[in-house]
């Protein structure tokens, strides 16, 4: 048995900080063939998250948000933003399921945001196919402007990088 407690909490929002990526995951699920997959996820506002889609057909994602504030942005095909839903556990909405081939994003607006995503399995790492062309490459110099675009965007606008 996981207890999903403060203490696994405050260590994963602790790994998050300081991590390269600023983001920590811990699954809890057993094996990565298993049926159904469960991840926590710490993230900090300065990690970006390169926009993707799952194009198998059953590959759905669900978000619930434990502590803090994330936004999930979905994008049409040619990035721009159809929606921006504000994710947290003081109020309004703290989950979202996204259906399969939708592009979408995440990124923290406070510090010490930990979400649930559950999808299911078995694990498929993401390949080029399924990372947004019109997104820039994790660790390239334009990602501190998307992550900005990521921050403050408002349906219906792009970035241009």
């Amino acid at each position: 048995m996981l207890n999903i407690d403060d203490t696994l909490l405050l260590s994963l929002q602790q790994q998050a900080k300081e991590s390269p990526r600023r983001r920590a995951h811990r699954n809890i699920h057993g094996d990565l063939d298993e049926p159904v997959q469960r991840l926590l996820i710490a993230i900090e506002p300065d990690s970006y998250v390169r926009p993707h889609r799952h194009l198998e057909v059953a590959k759905w994602e669900l978000f619930l948000v434990l502590k803090g504030r994330i936004a999930v942005l979905i994008f049409d095909n040619d990035g721009r933003i159809e929606q921006r839903v504000v994710l947290s556990p003081q109020g309004g909405q703290v989950g979202l399921e996204i259906p399969p081939g939708v592009w979408h994003g995440v990124v923290a607006l406070e510090s010490g945001s930990v979400f649930l995503e559950v999808k299911p399995g078995p694990y498929t790492p993401l390949i080029d196919r399924d990372f947004a062309a019109w997104a820039p490459h994790e660790g390239s110099a334009a990602c501190v402007q998307f992550l900005q675009w990521f921050t403050d965007g408002e349906r219906g606008s792009t970035v241009s990088i």
